[in-house]
């Protein structure tokens, strides 16, 4: 008798468990459900609008300054996702690529004029201070005055910090920024200076990468995931790829404050910030999205660079259809 009871009371536990696994996993699809819609609401309210600003044109150089200590496999991963932004004959690349994710900006100038854009993007010059001249706490002004160390005309100036350089808000309200200065140097027309495009990234690996190198770490606060498996090995890189490619982006579109963007101009909504953690189709907190996986290392990614590279890139607001445009 007691042995028939026992197993009754077990067999009543398991019928228990059960039903509370069913209904935590229900629980967990009603949740997740919900948060697609509310990303699908997000997005439905989303509108870019264009506030009569000047677009760059022509041919823009990408200047990088590197500032503080990077490997020289650390700077390939960048040099080389520059490079593959330039448009290569399809049968040349494999598909979907870097350049088939830049091509979405070009509808914005397509918008703007409807014309084909008419500006292209190639990797210009690079400079390199190893040596911390200004310190490993950086300023906002600062950043402005390492920028303005490039190519002011018909130019994008990138400055990347490393890992143990401090940057003022990094970590606490931004992972990188893109905004515009006055030049002092080979940018005046007829006497007067012009303003040059400039953008600022940190390698979070140390500080932050639960905020700014997401979904390559667990997130520091939000929806818990574990982490997806970068790409390029290099978890504070891949996550610099990732906040490049959205300022490149909102540089392009945007790059004096008065280009595409929804919002106040102080804290825009701009062509990747439009469509924030989502890479992906189905994408939703917490959730990068359906991406694709190689299938000898697991690492993550959706689309194809120079030299074999794979890189996890952001989505962009297509104003065309607005919706946010995943390559995957």
């Amino acid at each position: 008798m007691a042995s028939f009871v026992s197993r009754t009371f077990l067999n009543l536990l398991l019928v228990v468990s059960l039903f509370q696994v069913s209904l935590a996993m229900r629980k967990l699809f009603q949740v997740s459900l919900a948060m697609r819609k509310l990303n699908e609401l997000v997005q439905d309210q989303t509108q870019l609008l264009y506030h009569n600003g000047p677009l760059l044109s022509g041919k823009i150089s990408i200047n990088l300054i590197w500032y503080g200590k990077f490997k020289p496999s650390q700077k390939a991963i960048v040099t080389d996702f520059i490079t593959s932004l330039s448009s290569s004959p399809p049968q040349q690349t494999v598909q979907p690529s870097v350049a088939s994710w830049w091509k979405t900006t070009g509808k914005y100038y397509h918008l703007k004029s409807k014309k084909p854009s008419s500006f292209s993007l190639y990797l210009g010059k690079q400079m390199v201070d190893e040596s911390y001249r200004l310190g490993k706490s950086l300023t906002s002004k600062q950043l402005v005055e390492l920028a303005s160390k490039g190519d002011q005309k018909n130019a994008i100036n990138v400055v990347l910090t490393s890992s143990d350089v401090a940057v003022e808000n990094f970590c606490l309200s931004r992972c990188g920024t893109h905004g515009s200065a006055l030049g002092s140097k080979g940018g005046h027309v007829k006497g007067k200076y012009s303003r040059f495009a400039y953008i600022w990234v940190g390698n979070s690996e140390t500080q932050c990468p639960g905020q700014c190198a997401w979904p390559f770490h667990q997130p520091i606060y939000g929806p818990q995931s574990p982490p997806l498996v970068a790409p390029n090995n290099d978890v504070g890189l891949d996550g610099m790829i990732i906040n490049l490619a959205s300022l490149l982006a909102g540089t392009v579109t945007n790059p004096f404050g008065n280009g595409y963007f929804q919002g106040p101009k102080e804290a825009p909504l701009e062509a990747a910030s439009a469509c924030p953690g989502v890479y992906g189709k189905g994408a939703y907190p917490g959730y990068a999205g359906d991406l694709l996986v190689d299938p000898t290392t697991g690492a993550s990614y959706n689309a194809h660079g120079a030299n074999g590279r794979k890189y996890l890139l952001p989505a962009l607001y297509d104003p065309s259809t607005s919706t946010c445009s995943t390559l995957v």
